[in-house]
């Protein structure tokens, strides 16, 4: 099944960072609440953005979340140290959110990583920058995979992140980052693939629009995973819908469930426009309903 890890505690956030700085705990436990609620599976802590802070505000938000939900986390920062203690602290096997190609960021993750009984986010990302085809990510994956199973961690929990990059910029990235995800998909089964999905629409207008309609496309090109916000109940449902269109929701048993719980529902205020009458009176009308909300 799609595995959504929930983005929404993250320092850098102005609501997230306030209520952090002043320990308010009741807003961070109603968000991972709601979070949890809604389907996450893991819900991402990064407490990275109030510098010099960062372990104590980790230290701090893991004590406030797992007293509230049992959803596992992903121990989001850049720092050995902080992920250290974090593991410590953490009830569930967590994900660890990340490592890449950089060879700083490798050298100092690694050690971290060995004899680690976790889920890894693999970033396709080398010290050139980001991958420029889908080809280079295909084989910044291959590379990452080989040296994650090195260290003892198992294919299926790898995560690759082939780093979805604006459209906006270059109208092609949409296209390479599918091409890239099915790549990975037949050069290394077993993996797992996620991202930051609302990458692909920076800059751009009606951004939830295009966020929704990409993660169908990625779906259908392999992804089985995304870094979103679950709190989103219509991406919630284009996600479960598209799990059932490409066969991975047996008996649409899923989609039915939502269904029932109201989590996936026409909306009742779709546009509706009378129809003009023509000819006689006695013709028949007919409305046209907008049914794509």
């Amino acid at each position: 099944m799609f595995c959504v890890v929930g983005e929404r505690i993250n320092t850098s956030r102005k609501k997230v960072q306030e209520a952090v700085a002043e320990r308010d705990a009741a807003y961070i436990q109603e968000d991972v609440k709601k979070q949890q609620g809604a389907g996450a599976d893991f819900i991402d802590v990064n407490a990275g953005a109030r510098i010099g802070h960062e372990m104590e505000d980790m230290k701090w938000l893991l004590d406030v979340i797992q007293e509230t939900v049992t959803v596992p986390l992903c121990l989001d920062s850049p720092d050995p140290k902080v992920l250290e203690m974090a593991y410590q602290m953490v009830k569930e096997k967590p994900m660890i959110n990340s490592i890449s190609l950089e060879k700083e960021r490798y050298a100092a993750m690694a050690p971290f990583l060995k004899g680690k009984e976790c889920k890894v986010i693999a970033l396709c990302m080398d010290d050139s920058g980001m991958p420029e085809s889908a080809r280079d990510t295909v084989d910044r994956a291959e590379k990452l995979v080989r040296k994650l199973e090195d260290l003892g961690v198992k294919r299926d929990a790898i995560f690759v992140d082939p780093l979805v990059q604006p459209v906006g910029t270059d109208t092609l990235k949409a296209v390479m980052v599918m091409e890239a995800v099915k790549g990975i998909r037949k050069k290394l089964p077993g993996v797992h693939i996620t991202g930051g999905l609302s990458n692909i629409s920076f800059g751009l207008p009606q951004r939830k629009i295009i966020n929704r309609t990409f993660v169908c496309l990625m779906m259908s090109a392999g992804m089985d995973s995304a870094i979103i916000d679950p709190l989103d109940q219509a991406m919630m449902a284009t996600i479960k819908t598209t799990q059932m269109l490409i066969g991975k929701d047996d008996f649409c048993t899923e989609y039915l469930k939502a269904v029932r719980a109201g989590e996936i529902q026409q909306n009742g205020n779709a546009d509706c426009y009378p129809a003009q009458k023509h000819g006689t009176s006695g013709e028949s009308c007919f409305r046209l309903c907008d049914l794509s909300h």
